[in-house]
């Protein structure tokens, strides 16, 4: 009995609920139906007001008739936040703002659309107008405020947050337009710095640096700007208790009293490094040496600076006294613990023990920036630290990276390094970037004159310079000690190449070989082992971007870097046991 009168009870709570839930529903839908008419009553008043000012060109003339129609649409999307008409009257008030702009000339009239449009893309980001609010943004930072930097930040927002919009082409259009634009200014600075160097009396000296082993010491020397100089060599002069010397004397310069000026170095090769006001107009740069072999100057620029590698006596190699590769030992030779005959590549410290890899870019510098925001720097400090694992594994030798973190290395630091540690090879790893965006593919570079104007392009994009002062590099190579290697890195280049270029076609369809190359880099000059440069993708293709945003890709190509390496290696030890 107790049961039944509880389920009934239940079942009449059930009923009454039902009922008012009905009621509630019924009501906010006539409540939101009210809502959305009496907004849409607003809208199309405020678009009438807009009609007949558009209309009438002595209604445009007076900011008054403006504002009435601006202040319609606020009432719509202040009032009534939530509905479609609320977007659409943010949209039309951010266009009057910035129609009146043309008439008034205020700048706080173009900042309220800017205001307008900017609230419209970030709080309604999933209504249809996002996307077009954003492009508005371009618009405006290009025509109105003209500020092309900020323009292209606007028009790439297009690309990255609404992929799918109906203006994302016109935006991609844009920017296309907008890369010339920025890249005459760029070139317009570097001819006011040319022109303010011209015309500034003497030009500073803002630094004095060195890396140094007992066989190689690099000394670099900063400057504000570009000079002309000199360099002499001096023999020993007992008499006067003097040392051989090389010094530079800089032509138009002035030793600041903030740097200093005078490093002791005192590693077997150089004692040190000085500088000092020669006279009125020219600074000398004096290196004292202990004993040189050979030595070359050349000079960078962005910042400018000159650099001087100075190379000592290479010890002497043991003798070895076999000559000829002995058969293999059998397996029963190693149980017993016989050692291994070692190779005459080896015998003679010719085989690699010791890699170099250098994660372009870094700190201050990201290197190329794709449209969906991923950086150079980023991807190849992965890669470098993917590659020194597999080299220390698979290769069984000392991989040193010239970057473990995102800090900014200038690029003769780099080869500085590998020098300094007395490195076998040096593989410098980057990632490549295009205006076309249809280019795609993989490279390998040496240095060398380049001989096509794409490898001139990505030399001066590495090296952070014009195409005039790549140009300039290229006049001064030949005078440059610099082709030692060049032989032996072609070699690697075309070994690595073919590598990672087969692996990655294991996991990938489409991967387009662009081939080994020849290029004027920085980072490669005064290397003093093979050297190579690594372009792993276009940052600006699509489908090579995605491919470069996953870590399958990057262990893929790294897996095949390190597998062109061991064959070179393979290669270089059988060219030397005559086989």
């Amino acid at each position: 009995m107790i049961r039944r009168l509880i389920f009934r009870r239940y079942l009449l709570l059930c009923f009454f609920l039902s009922i008012f839930l009905v009621l509630f529903f019924a009501t906010y839908n006539r409540a939101a139906i009210a809502e959305s008419n009496s907004a849409r009553i607003l809208f199309q008043k405020a678009g009438a007001c807009t009609k007949n000012l558009y209309r009438s060109k002595a209604k445009k003339k007076y900011r008054h008739n403006w504002e009435r129609c601006i202040k319609r649409y606020e009432r719509v999307y202040k009032t009534f936040p939530d509905t479609d008409e609320a977007v659409q009257a943010m949209f039309a008030a951010g266009k009057l703002w910035t129609n009146l702009y043309g008439y008034s000339s205020r700048n706080s009239d173009i900042d309220r659309a800017v205001s307008l449009y900017r609230e419209l893309a970030e709080k309604y980001k999933t209504h249809r107008l996002a996307d077009d609010a954003q492009y508005k943004l371009g618009e405006i930072f290009y025509r109105y405020k003209k500020d092309p930097k900020q323009a292209y930040v606007e028009f790439l927002k297009v690309e990255i947050k609404f992929p799918k919009g109906d203006v994302r082409v016109k935006a991609s259009k844009m920017m296309d337009k907008l890369e010339g634009v920025l890249g005459k200014k760029r070139l317009a600075k570097e001819k006011v710095k040319e022109v303010k160097a011209k015309k500034k009396k003497l030009i500073s000296i803002n630094d004095l640096r060195h890396w140094s082993t007992p066989t190689y010491t690099r000394v670099v020397i900063d400057l504000e700007y570009p000079v002309k100089y000199k360099k002499h060599l001096l023999k020993k002069d007992p008499d006067l208790r003097k040392p051989r010397r090389l010094f530079v004397d800089l032509e138009n310069t002035w030793i600041s009293k903030d740097i200093e000026s005078s490093i002791s170095i005192k590693d077997g090769l150089l004692r040190g490094a000085r500088a000092a006001q020669y006279n009125k107009k020219t600074v000398r740069v004096v290196l004292d040496i202990d004993n040189m072999e050979g030595y070359k100057i050349f000079h960078l620029y962005d910042p400018f600076r000159i650099v001087i590698d100075v190379q000592g006596k290479k010890r002497k190699l043991k003798p070895v006294k076999k000559v000829i590769a002995e058969r293999p030992p059998k397996k029963k030779e190693i149980k017993k613990g016989k050692k291994e005959e070692i190779s005459l590549a080896k015998q003679l410290g010719l085989g690699v023990k010791r890699i170099v890899i250098d994660a372009g870019h870094g700190g201050k510098d990201p290197g190329a920036i794709g449209r969906n925001g991923i950086k150079e720097k980023d991807i190849v400090l992965k890669l470098a630290k993917l590659v020194a694992k597999k080299v220390r594994e698979d290769l069984k030798c000392q991989a040193i990276l010239t970057r473990r973190d995102d800090v900014f290395l200038p690029l003769e630091k780099r080869t500085a390094i590998a020098n300094v540690k007395k490195a076998d090879l040096f593989i410098s790893l980057h990632v490549n970037a295009h205006r076309n965006r249809k280019i795609c593919g993989l490279e390998t570079y040496i240095l060398n004159i380049a001989l096509d104007e794409d490898s001139m392009n990505l030399a001066a994009r590495e090296n952070a310079t014009s195409r005039k002062n790549i140009s300039d590099l290229q006049m001064i190579l030949n005078d440059l000690m610099l082709n030692t290697k060049i032989n032996e890195s072609s070699r690697l280049a075309e070994f690595v190449h073919r590598g990672f270029l087969k692996e990655l076609r294991k996991g990938y369809k489409i991967v387009r070989n662009r081939g080994v190359r020849q290029a004027p880099f920085y980072v490669l000059i005064g290397a003093e082992m093979p050297a190579i440069l690594i372009e792993i993708g276009y940052i600006t293709n699509s489908v090579e971007n995605r491919r470069l945003c996953t870590e399958t890709y990057l262990k893929k190509t790294a897996s095949g870097i390190v597998k062109g390496i061991g064959s070179y290696i393979k290669d270089m030890e059988l060219a030397y046991k005559g086989g």
